[in-house]
């Protein structure tokens, strides 16, 4: 298969998505009024900024790809379409998918669904990238399964008590 997606342009997709996350998050850290809940989201925000830094990290520590296809926006227009469909890869949707949430609870299967699509997405492009950046892309994919699994625990917290975002 043709290697036309490379580690540099899947994480700095992954570091928009974790910037989108940690927006989302941080709105539910602010509205919340029970201690416990507010210390859950700011402990999830922190997570995202973390991953923002290992990835971060990882996109400098590699070499930027530049396309040899002839028509290169046609290349990148791309990359785009197929990183849109997730919901958290486009800058400021994490606001704005936060407002049509009702739950905390709601806002946990939320960022486990986001984790699972970004995991999905991750695995689909080392179909398409080499042998080297398929390792980084699994660092990558490494963070979201932890992050994940957090999630996971956290959430019988919150759907015991399903408090309202907005009471």
């Amino acid at each position: 298969m043709l290697n036309i997606f490379s580690a540099s342009e899947i994480a700095q997709i992954a570091i928009q998505i974790e910037e989108n996350g940690k927006d989302f998050y941080g709105l539910f850290a602010e509205k919340a009024k029970d201690s416990k809940t507010k210390e859950i989201f700011k402990f999830l925000l922190s997570e995202e900024e973390e991953h923002i830094a290992v990835f971060t990290q990882i996109l400098t520590s590699i070499e930027k790809y530049e396309p040899v296809e002839s028509y290169p926006p046609d290349y990148f227009a791309y990359m785009n379409a197929l990183a849109s469909g997730h919901i958290f890869s486009e800058k400021d949707r994490g606001r704005s998918f936060a407002a049509k949430v009702k739950t905390y609870a709601e806002a946990i299967d939320a960022g486990i669904q986001v984790e699972k699509d970004s995991i999905l997405f991750y695995e689909g492009m080392k179909k398409v990238t080499t042998d080297r950046d398929k390792k980084i892309i699994d660092q990558i994919i490494s963070q979201e399964q932890n992050h994940l699994r957090k999630l996971s625990e956290i959430r019988g917290y919150l759907l015991e008590r399903d408090d309202p975002v907005n009471p």
